[in-house]
């Protein structure tokens, strides 16, 4: 009785496989167009099946160079993990693969796995090194909420800095601070340097010195920052509408074919500007408000403010003449 049901499911699932593999309307042979998703008839030219799944890699080789230049496996490397991401990582979640929990014995072996992982992951004082400031450059750039690209740009500093030997005298917290900025900087996604040292775990001296070491030795090509990257964020902090945000732009703008940035903090240019639109739009912002949000002092924001104006109307005179 078994014996015979197990054969007509045979014969089910023989004949289910032969219509799948022909045509339904004059049973031709089918055949799979990759490049148009399309299953075919080759006889009658039906389209048995659209819009299949390229299960192929995204990518186009050649010749079989190319092929195993381009092939790939796991996750892509990153030079925000000391071993570039190519090390086996051993999760702390004590489950296994359908979520239940592991026996005593099997968490205390998941336990000496990790610990000998981690003795094999660093191996000598560069590696631990390296491990500790690039997990300080990614706590801080989350806290500043800078993005990926700048992340990386501070790990390859903070690695280039290491490679040339200039940590020893130096704290690994504040080079790492002065790569992250510098890398903010580079990716034109600047922070104050009151902002740095709010998240860094050294002082802002110790911080500003390591930050000109590693400029002058790596020749890193900083420029000077721009008080028009500060202002988006600023705008956003105070919830500024458009025009206001607009109005400040344009004074930043005026102010800089006049030359008046020159020498003077970018941050307070940024946030004299926004006090100096709000006014001109008829916003209601205190001086004490964007104090608050950009964190430069009302003495600066009055003196910056003075400056804007009379900029703009040397640049109104000259537009006029």
């Amino acid at each position: 009785m078994s014996t015979n049901t197990t054969h007509r499911e045979t014969e089910t699932e023989r004949a289910e496989t032969e219509e799948e593999h022909h045509c339904p309307e004059c049973g031709g042979n089918l055949e799979t167009n990759e490049s148009q998703a399309e299953t075919v008839c080759a006889d009658c030219g039906l389209v048995v099946d659209e819009g299949g799944i390229d299960r192929g890699p995204e990518w186009r080789a050649f010749d079989a160079g190319e092929k195993d230049e381009k092939s790939r496996v796991g996750a892509p490397t990153t030079k925000m993990m000391h071993d570039d991401g190519l090390s086996t990582n051993i999760g702390w979640q004590n489950k296994d693969a359908y979520g239940n929990q592991l026996s005593a014995s099997q968490r205390e072996k998941m336990q000496r796995l990790r610990t000998w992982n981690e003795r094999f992951r660093t191996r000598d004082h560069k590696e631990r090194n390296l491990k500790q400031a690039l997990g300080e450059i990614d706590r801080m750039a989350s806290a500043l909420g800078l993005p990926e690209n700048v992340r990386e740009t501070a790990s390859v500093i903070y690695r280039q800095a290491l490679d040339k030997d200039l940590l020893p005298g130096r704290s690994i917290e504040g080079i790492a601070t002065a790569s992250l900025h510098a890398a903010a900087r580079m990716g034109n996604v600047p922070r104050s340097l009151d902002e740095m040292s709010a998240v860094s775990r050294v002082d802002q001296a110790t911080f500003k010195r390591a930050y000109r070491y590693i400029v002058r030795e790596l020749k890193l090509e900083v420029q000077p920052a721009d008080p028009l990257e500060y202002l988006p964020r600023f705008a956003s902090d105070l919830d500024l509408d458009d025009e206001t945000e607009r109005r400040a732009r344009e004074l930043l703008e005026t102010a800089k074919r006049q030359n008046v940035h020159s020498g003077k903090s970018p941050v307070g240019l940024a946030a004299a500007a926004i006090y100096a639109a709000g006014v001109l739009t008829n916003n209601a912002l205190t001086q004490s408000e964007v104090s608050q949000a950009t964190d430069m002092s009302e003495v600066t924001i009055r003196n910056r403010y003075q400056e804007l104006l009379q900029a703009a109307e040397s640049g109104a005179t000259a537009s006029a003449a």
